[in-house]
């Protein structure tokens, strides 16, 4: 495939990592602040390594402030999304006079729920969920909400691992699979590999939900170093399998619930992603503090401001549980309950596996 400019905003961990792809594949590539990013895009354009990478970027790339942001894009034939979920509403913002001069194709990094999601005549508005692509297009202007098909990236992919171009599988989905094909053209490598998923809902509700289950699963690490234990193969592992079971199941219904496919939850985006979290992600290690005993705020100063996807989740789903609480049985999500109560209502970990597996 011919090289293309493609613009990166957001020098975060994930936009910065897929910038190496990108790169190796031979395209201008420009990575892009947002106004929270200065210390980031200092270090990248001074050519030092990326500060929460630790890895210096390709030299070919370039880095350019949030200022900037306009004059990156103008030019680009595509644009890659790199912001949390909390940044949505400024990036469609900033992009919005970059669309109107010419609409482009939209890859998105972001990972996160909303309560509230597109009209549906069968279910109410409380009973449904909103994912991140439709999050950007009702953030954008009615006339380039329109013409707007975003292509959103779902794990399991771990930055850390990518940027050191360690063998990757990731799924693409979106409205339209032919602007997804095309990303996957520009950016697939021998270490970095595309799945395309049809189901743009459950493959982006698994991409959100498995932060906060996998935060469950990290309590039997975090119990078992409480009472003085070591990692090995004698730890707490049946309790974080049982776990992982039922989180997958919790998962299942709850996509379903949304309109999602039971496959999606089964496969690469659901626990696939739910095991790479567990292993590799900041959601692990905060569980793990939680079940050490360490409350929720104590968590969270030792997690060194690290952005922490799992609580935001959570509460999307302690809202949405009790606006659509006639409609939807929360019983049917025990586990899920329970992480809600502990991740912000400061309740003790007491897993309720008396209440798994239920028909």
């Amino acid at each position: 495939m011919s090289v293309a400019v493609i613009s990166v905003v957001g020098a975060g961990m994930m936009g910065s990592a897929l910038c190496v792809p990108l790169s190796d594949r031979g395209h201008d590539v420009r990575l892009i602040g947002t106004p929270l990013d200065g210390a980031l895009v200092s270090a990248v354009a001074s050519e030092r390594p990326h500060p929460t990478l630790g890895v210096r970027l390709p030299a070919k790339l370039r880095c350019q402030p949030a200022s900037e942001l306009a004059e990156a894009c103008a030019d680009a034939d595509a644009i890659v999304l790199g912001v949390s979920s909390a940044g949505i509403p400024w990036a469609a913002s900033a992009l919005a006079p970059v669309l109107a001069r010419s609409p482009r194709p939209i890859l998105m990094l972001s990972k996160g729920l909303e309560q509230g999601g597109p009209p549906d005549p069968g279910q109410p508005a409380a009973h449904r969920l909103r994912v991140l692509t439709e999050a950007l297009r009702l953030a954008l202007p009615d006339e380039l909400a329109a013409q707007t098909r975003p292509v959103a990236v779902c794990g399991p992919c771990i930055a850390g691992e990518l940027v050191r171009r360690t063998p990757t599988m990731v799924v693409f989905t979106g409205q339209d699979l032919s602007v997804a094909r095309r990303f996957a053209d520009w950016l697939e490598t021998p270490y970095y590999r595309v799945v395309l998923q049809e189901d743009e809902r459950g493959t982006q509700l698994c991409a959100a939900l498995k932060n906060a289950y996998a935060m469950g699963i990290a309590f039997g690490a975090g119990l078992h170093q409480r009472v003085g234990g070591e990692r090995g193969s004698v730890a707490m592992h049946n309790y974080e399998a049982a776990v992982f079971a039922q989180s997958l199941v919790e998962m299942q219904e709850l996509v379903v619930s949304q309109g999602g496919s039971v496959a999606t939850a089964l496969g690469l985006a659901g626990s696939g992603d739910l095991t790479v979290t567990c292993n590799g992600g900041r959601t692990g290690r905060f569980g793990a503090l939680l079940g050490m005993g360490h409350a929720t705020r104590e968590a969270i100063r030792l997690m060194q401001g690290a952005t922490l996807e799992c609580l935001e989740v959570l509460g999307v789903l302690d809202r949405f549980f009790q606006s659509s609480a006639e409609g939807l049985d929360r019983r049917r999500w025990p586990l899920l309950s329970h992480l809600i109560e502990v991740g912000l209502h400061g309740a003790p970990v007491d897993v309720p596996f008396q209440e798994f597996f239920r028909a």
